[in-house]
């Protein structure tokens, strides 16, 4: 396993805590990841998303979805056991939480079930606050700088 310092990351930079926790808590984890169940990640649009998760023999009401603190939790859990006796059982549908890490600004907008797969869509929604802005310049007389373009174009 590596081990990283990266104390000179948190001493060079503000507000990038949240990157360095996610490479220290990437960079730590176990390399054997669970690969139950199969998942895959779409990226519909630029600002869309959408998370499918092969959820064979799970009914609706036995699939949970909760965002909490930045992460997206799946979870499932069979309603009952059944008594059955299985000479051989090749169709996995044992308890699962699978959770994903959400970016800033990213939020889930629904989820469907449907043919053994849960589609859940996800959508960035950058604030106006953060989204880039034109500023205007003004000169010393008071007139902004695209008034004066404007009006030397109308001359020629």
């Amino acid at each position: 396993m590596r081990n990283f310092d990266l104390a000179p990351l948190y001493r060079a930079t503000v507000g990038f805590d949240q990157i360095a926790d996610m490479m220290d808590r990437v960079l730590s984890t176990e390399v054997a990841q669970p690969t139950y169940p199969p998942y895959n990640i779409e990226k519909l649009d630029q600002d869309s998303y959408r998370i499918t998760i092969a959820v064979a023999g799970f009914a609706a009401d036995e699939l949970g979805i909760e965002v909490k603190e930045h992460a997206l939790i799946v979870t499932a859990k069979k309603a009952d056991e059944d008594k059955r006796t299985y000479l051989h059982r090749g169709i996995a549908n044992r308890a699962f939480e699978r959770r994903f890490h959400l970016a800033d600004h990213v939020k889930v907008t629904g989820a469907t079930h449907a043919d053994g797969m849960l589609h859940i869509d996800l959508v960035r929604e950058v604030p106006e606050a953060l989204k880039p802005r034109r500023i205007e310049i003004t000169s010393q007389k008071g007139e902004t700088v695209e008034a004066k373009a404007l009006s030397a174009q109308e001359t020629v």
